[in-house]
């Protein structure tokens, strides 16, 4: 018996168009509970994009939380499995304090993760879904994939003061581009007026791949930093030719340093004015909740896109694999 596409609302078709994508390139469903112990999210707060969690005590006593985060679950119970690759997919309603209205709201998100042995390759796999994600979802409206690679960044800002707060600090104004104070912060700490210009120049960075990843190369040639854009260029050249039209290398993207590393992400589709993708590189997660593996992923906030007013449904997915 078909289904009758009338009966579903736009946020379902979004899902079955990215669970169709997902699954075409291997991955598999992943359910995690409703309920978790909150000590997972109370290790890790500062992973949490809000450190306010909805707890409640169980009939047995202990501490559980209302899910604020699937990606800690699905580190938390993935099994370290040398040379192999866990593919990996879900979609989950979590719980997050909104803020515009500063009140918990129910978020509706789906993403995919790829753990393991994710190397370059498997980091190219997951900026190639991320791009078609958008490219789905955008229908008749623009896209744009924003990468930066945060290894490179905290490369360079290791290197230019041996101070915790001054580092901290850099980081904090490069993720506003804010050439001026990041200036007067160098000549305040006697940063080396080189180390400075060639990390200010690096944020000066926002294009295509092609030219964007030329100049990164001619900036940070001789620097710590150098081995690192060799990688990341390998990662770009691994996608194809017409996602990489829809990727703009950008620099002012900056995770959580303790939890993130490598390349970072962020989605954008013209009509909507927020981020509806993000993700990227979190193998020092995976070291810190005691993992060996490499992990890259992202998640789709599929509330936010209701706001665009068109739904992926059976046409959108014919088109798109056609």
């Amino acid at each position: 018996m078909r289904y009758d596409e009338s009966v579903l609302t736009g946020t379902e078709k979004r899902i079955f168009a990215l669970r169709t994508l997902y699954s075409k390139y291997g991955y598999r469903p992943y359910r995690m509970m409703k309920f978790e112990d909150y000590d997972l999210y109370s290790r890790n707060k500062d992973f949490l994009l809000s450190d306010r969690v909805i707890t409640f005590t169980d009939t047995s006593g202990k501490l559980k939380a209302l899910k604020p985060d699937v990606t800690l679950s699905i580190v938390r119970n993935i099994e370290d499995k040398p040379g192999e690759i866990a593919r990996l997919y879900y979609d989950e309603n979590v719980y997050r304090v909104s803020d515009r209205t500063n009140s918990f709201k129910e978020i509706m998100q789906m993403g995919l993760e790829c753990i393991g042995d994710a190397n370059n390759p498997s980091g190219s796999e997951v900026l190639e879904l991320a791009a078609k994600s958008l490219e789905l979802l955008a229908e008749d409206h623009n896209y744009v994939l924003r990468v930066s690679d945060i290894d490179i960044l905290t490369l360079l800002v290791d290197a230019m003061s041996d101070s915790k707060e001054v580092r901290s600090e850099l980081l904090r104004l490069a993720g506003s581009k804010n050439i001026h104070e990041i200036t007067a912060l160098c000549r305040a700490n006697e940063v080396p007026e080189d180390a400075c210009e060639t990390f200010t120049e690096l944020l000066k960075i926002s294009g295509p791949p092609a030219e964007a990843m030329a100049r990164l190369a001619e900036i940070c040639r001789g620097t710590v930093a150098e081995d690192e854009v060799l990688e990341m260029k390998e990662v770009l050249d691994g996608m194809a030719e017409d996602t990489l039209q829809h990727v703009i290398v950008d620099f002012a993207i900056i995770g959580d340093t303790k939890y993130y590393n490598g390349m970072a992400m962020e989605g954008y589709i013209d009509g909507i004015p927020e981020c509806v993708l993000i993700g990227g590189r979190y193998d020092m997660l995976m070291r810190r909740m005691k993992k060996k593996s490499r992990a890259i992923g992202f998640a789709v906030y599929l509330d936010t896109l209701a706001r665009l007013g068109t739904y992926a449904g059976d046409d959108a997915i014919e088109r798109f694999f056609n």
